[in-house]
């Protein structure tokens, strides 16, 4: 017979959990969903329109090189379909930007302005909209508009603080568990490549995912993302999220796209200033565009930090990148297709942590038809995320080996 504190105990229990159900479910729902974005064009104006949920603010401002036309909104729940782009709008990018904040990012054919923006209510069966209309304008026009925003959200914003110089990692315990970090590339408004049916973001979310749990489940590892989501990373916060877990090695994984549809096969690269190729110097100019396409105002950014002791930890930190690179190329060679020259370096801004042993992995190509199976494959990526776990074992084997001689 069940006495009557356990019964209590249980009822207690099954109370809470439905109560935790219940407040993510309606945190979930909470979340406005964006139903459609669609364009109209006339001879005067190129309007967007975003059919929404429900009712919310916004904020817009233009940027400069390249012109963009940049929409701040609260989280939402965005339509995986992209707009059909006309008139004055060369590209649509949408996605979450920050932990409470999404974005959507035009690409404007040339210098414009924004003739209206506003919010309609739901009416008559129809869903509140947000209507923006773009015009066509002068160049200066356009550059007094960006120096305008730029100073309205300066004195909105307190000052970015000085970058902090360089001091080396501290020494670690001699038995302490090696710290990896992984990036899954791109994410939230930065789609990244595209494929027929994938989106770099979301190959690379799973490929880490999936290499993080294999490494993990070692137990010889501590291992962080620099996400776990559907959310946009600056480039020098994924570099900063590796320093600041001190970490061991940091991992980029991505997945390239090319105009030869017949390119196929992973690749490796390691930091160099100067490029090994001039395919690898375009991959590493397209890829360090991240920010670009997310909307971030480099006028804002502060400079990168240079000084002799970041030049020396380099050196050694450039020297175990590619022992580890080598060992990745081994551990693939008949787990995949690899690319000709696998391992290949160049001015990639992800791998500049000056201390921290970094890679940047191109699982294939979305454009290849072969590789974008591959890519979507749960067995595939089992079978690569564990010819990466022997490159690490091995790449930390020998660490240890060299420190007792």
């Amino acid at each position: 017979m069940i006495g009557l504190s356990t019964l209590f105990r249980t009822t207690l229990l099954a109370l809470t959990l439905l109560s935790s159900s219940l407040a993510v479910t309606a945190a979930e729902s909470a979340t406005v969903a964006v139903k459609d974005i669609r364009l109209g064009v006339t001879a005067e104006r190129t309007r967007l329109v975003l059919d929404l949920g429900a009712k919310v603010d916004f904020d817009i401002f233009l940027l400069d090189r390249p012109r963009r036309v940049v929409v701040d909104l609260p989280s939402l729940a965005w339509p995986t379909d992209q707009p059909t782009v006309d008139g004055l709008v060369q590209k649509i990018r949408f996605g979450q930007f920050t932990a409470d904040k999404s974005r959507l990012v035009i690409d404007a054919k040339g210098p414009v302005r924004v003739a209206k923006s506003f919010l309609l209510p739901s009416s008559s069966g129809l869903p509140h909209r947000l209507v923006i209309d773009l015009v066509k304008t002068g160049n200066k026009e356009f550059a007094d508009q960006v120096a305008k925003d730029r100073a309205a959200k300066r004195s909105a914003k307190k000052a970015a603080p000085a970058p902090t110089p360089f001091t080396p990692k501290p020494r670690k315990q001699a038995n302490s568990k090696p710290v990896i970090v992984l990036d899954a590339g791109h994410g939230g408004v930065d789609p990244g490549a595209l494929g027929r049916k994938a989106r770099e973001k979301s190959v690379t979310l799973n490929f880490t995912r999936e290499l993080a749990k294999q490494l993990r489940k070692t137990g010889k590892y501590k291992v962080y993302l620099t996400r776990n989501r559907d959310i946009y990373i600056p480039l020098r916060q994924r570099v900063n999220i590796a320093r600041k877990h001190n970490a061991d090695l940091f991992i980029s994984i991505h997945a390239d796209a090319i105009k030869r549809k017949n390119v196929r096969g992973m690749s490796i690269y390691t930091l160099s200033e100067t490029a090994s190729d001039k395919e690898a110097a375009a991959l590493a100019k397209k890829e360090n565009q991240s920010d670009i396409i997310a909307g971030i105002d480099f006028a804002d950014q502060p400079p990168e930090v240079a000084n002799i002791l970041i030049d020396l930890a380099q050196r050694e930190t450039k020297n175990l990148s590619v022992k580890f690179a080598n060992l990745v190329v081994d551990n693939a060679r008949g787990k995949t297709r690899l690319l000709d020259r696998t391992h290949r370096f160049a001015g990639f801004r992800v791998l500049k942590a000056p201390d921290v042993p970094s890679v940047l992995i191109e699982l294939g190509f979305l454009t290849n038809r072969s590789d974008e199976k591959q890519l979507l494959s749960t067995a595939w990526r089992r079978k690569v995320a564990g010819a990466l776990v022997n490159s690490v074992n091995g790449f930390f084997d020998a660490s240890r080996l060299a420190a007792l001689r």
